[in-house]
């Protein structure tokens, strides 16, 4: 994994880290006691019965960034699934295509020849069966993502 993933991936916990780093410096540098602050102003609040609301108004926003968080969660999910499926019509377009064209082709040799050759039948059933392997192999994907979506229908090169 390199350096910029993990910043990546730690990018909120290493803002984190900076923020709590420089509050303790300042209250080191400048002989600063915020608790003590964040304790007096809880006192000024219990002298005008304020603190009252601070823990239901602590736990509101609690559930307020947890339904933040669910829901960014379920827009990348979907996002993701967006891609996948434009990947997967893609795909499918490109078969489709392919397939129609050489068809158009089937369809141009077979207006121009009085009879059917037996190997413009063969070609015909070639181009059927190099299809119905294409979307057969769109529909036994195991891993959904775009680049196995892409290379199940890429065209193979025959070993020999």
């Amino acid at each position: 994994m390199s350096k910029l993933n993990i910043i990546k991936k730690y990018r909120l916990s290493l803002i984190g880290f900076a923020i709590a780093t420089v509050i303790f410096l300042i209250s080191v540098i400048y002989d600063l006691d915020f608790f003590e602050r964040f304790v007096t102003s809880l006192s000024i609040m219990e002298a005008y019965e304020i603190d009252e609301f601070v823990i239901p108004l602590f736990i509101f926003i609690v559930f307020i960034l947890f339904n933040v968080f669910k829901r960014k969660k379920e827009y990348k999910i979907k996002h993701e699934k967006l891609i996948i499926y434009k990947a997967m019509l893609s795909s499918s377009h490109h078969v489709l295509n392919n397939f129609l064209y050489q068809m158009e082709i089937f369809k141009m040799t077979a207006e121009e020849t009085p009879g059917f050759d037996a190997d413009v039948l063969k070609l015909y059933d070639e181009i059927i069966e190099k299809a119905s392997k294409q979307i057969n192999s769109l529909a036994t994907i195991d891993t959904i993502d775009e680049a196995s979506i892409v290379d199940s229908v890429a065209p193979k090169i025959p070993s020999d």
